[in-house]
């Protein structure tokens, strides 16, 4: 160990002393600080909401302000109405989408357009469309399909020839060959696994999580992230802005690097009225050494492994992936840390050789971008639904459907294809809960079977099909997945994990009660307008 690298890690230990306490359980936590009223009260949050609220009102005053000339007024937004309900009408776009854009603006035309309008500019996110963009096109070109694999594909599954075009065309996202793929029927068995593989880590950790929240799992990971931080292993920590304020504190990433982490957070709330707060980082990814990956719904946080209950039994799944695939991962992570670097190293982390002999099947690791308007995440689902022969088994937390999807979903069960969704009973949002259930009687005529675990809530986003094809991911079947945040996923076909995946759906499905065609009958009636109502702008939600 050079003398540099001793004073790194002396600086690290005295700050960890410094800076940590542990659980009674001997997991490794920051100071959060006092989190009552008074700290929300006066703290940056409150200060950003007032001024968002402060925003809000300047614009109501104005549209007051306006009635005053109610001639013009009434003449002007008529106008308005018409010609901006004609561009929607022939602008690209799901159907729904248009449909809710255009009952907003007959029935507010002037405010109703100008949302409109600073929606489509993308306000707050030009300049990491444009950085993002660019990023995307310089890097696509440093993974790409090997020669062999292609060959294989093109000749004898021809489907995921197909659907590997698409992606390497929209997205720069290669098909592997040869992987070990691992599934976890719960957080508790991901969390396990990570701890044993992360005690492997050599060279470096990336860690993207949309929740990261102080308790027992991440006390435990941060307490072997710090250790191997201290003997030079690079780590990093990138997360969604919404966690500060009520999960984080503002300063959490600078805890973090005293304690020789490298961390960011992700669009942190902002004191201004823009789309900048629209488009979350909703990814989960973890990367050890270029070499091993995980992916799934499971974030940081102890609701994950049902050591904190918020909502019964929490079910979630996730997938681990060895070998050169783990290669994507880390490209994705990279390309998402450095939207707000000029210059960045990626060759030093895609290097490294792998056993590709193995006859496993195939997966293509993918990511969504809310800004290159290309939904990739829905695209692999329809893709599924629409070549299914036998059966799709699904589990989302969330339903609320574009028309695409529910035409894909209606069109697949009346075709003969067994269609099967798990929802939760206990829903984590009532509102979502609410409006999922408009979506059930529909899918259900269609042939569609819908159940709800009833232990509590599930928050697995998995599709398996036919037994040789299975998506493990961060997609939710919601507007928020589909369009508006950044996602990414594990497409999977001809593993032998797919196996566990469906035995996981048939064994949770055990759990769940079937919902019949007159459940509708049998909800409150609150829920049942709640749903109807907020159908209306289900898109924008």
């Amino acid at each position: 160990m050079t003398k540099k690298e001793e004073r790194l890690q002396k600086r690290i230990q005295k700050n960890l002393q410094e800076n940590i306490r542990l659980s009674d359980e001997g997991a490794l936590l920051l100071e959060k600080g006092k989190r009552g009223f008074l700290n929300l009260l006066f703290g940056r949050t409150a200060v950003v909401l007032v001024l968002l609220v402060l925003q809000f009102l300047l614009i109501f005053s104005f549209f007051q302000w306006l009635e005053q000339y109610w001639g013009y007024y009434y003449l002007a937004t008529t106008v308005i109405a018409i010609l901006t309900g004609i561009h929607i009408l022939n602008s690209p776009g799901d159907a729904t989408g248009k449909m809710t854009w255009m009952v907003l603006v007959m029935a507010v035309p002037v405010f109703g357009t100008m949302l409109y309008v600073w929606v489509q500019m993308d306000v707050g996110h030009r300049m990491y469309h444009k950085r993002l963009s660019a990023i995307i096109e310089r890097t696509r070109n440093m993974l790409n399909t090997e020669a062999e694999t292609a060959d294989k594909l093109k000749a004898e599954h021809r489907d995921l020839h197909e659907l590997g075009v698409y992606l390497d065309r929209f997205g720069g996202f290669p098909v592997y060959e040869g992987c070990h793929v691992k599934y976890f029927s719960s957080g508790e068995d991901k969390f396990e696994d990570l701890l044993i593989e992360l005690e492997k880590a050599r060279d470096f950790i990336f860690l993207e999580y949309f929740i990261i929240d102080e308790g027992y799992m991440w006390g435990r990971i941060l307490e072997i992230l710090c250790r191997k931080a201290a003997e030079g292993v690079e780590v990093r920590v990138l997360y969604d802005g919404t966690n500060a304020g009520y999960r984080l504190p503002y300063s959490y990433p600078a805890k973090l690097e005293l304690l020789g982490l490298k961390c960011k957070v992700y669009a942190v709330p902002r004191p201004v009225v823009s789309t900048h707060h629209n488009n979350r980082d909703h990814r989960k990814i973890l990367v050890i050494d270029g070499k091993t990956a995980y992916t799934g719904g499971v974030n940081l946080a102890d609701e994950y492994i049902n050591r904190r209950t918020l909502y019964g039994h929490w079910k979630d799944a996730a997938v681990r992936v060895d070998g050169q695939a783990a290669k994507s991962f880390t490209l994705m992570f990279l390309q998402m840390w450095n939207m707000d670097e000029k210059m960045a190293q990626y060759d030093k982390y895609l290097e490294g050789d792998f056993d590709t002999t193995s006859e496993n099947g195939f997966v293509i690791p993918y990511a969504d971008s809310p800004l290159d308007h290309e939904r990739v995440g829905e695209m692999i689902y329809l893709d599924i639904l629409n070549r299914a022969e036998r059966y799709v088994h699904i589990m989302t937390p969330y339903l609320i459907l574009d028309s695409e999807m529910i035409t894909a979903l209606t069109f697949a069960a009346k075709r003969g294809v067994q269609v099967q969704i798990i929802m939760p009973h206990v829903p984590d949002k009532e509102y979502a809960f609410a409006l999922a259930k408009t979506y059930y009687g529909q899918l259900m005529n269609a042939g569609v079977e819908i159940y709800e675990y009833e232990p509590g809530f599930v928050h697995s986003k998995v599709f398996v099909s036919d037994d040789r094809k299975a998506v493990v991911g961060t997609v939710n079947l919601d507007y928020r997945s589909l369009y508006h945040h950044f996602e990414c996923g594990l497409y999977m076909q001809e593993n032998v994990e797919i196996a566990a995946i469906e035995q996981d759906f048939l064994e949770t499905r055990e759990k769940c009660i079937k919902m019949e065609k007159d459940f509708w009958k049998k909800e409150p009636v609150l829920r049942r307008i709640t749903g109807l109502v907020l159908k209306i702008v289900a898109p924008l939600m």
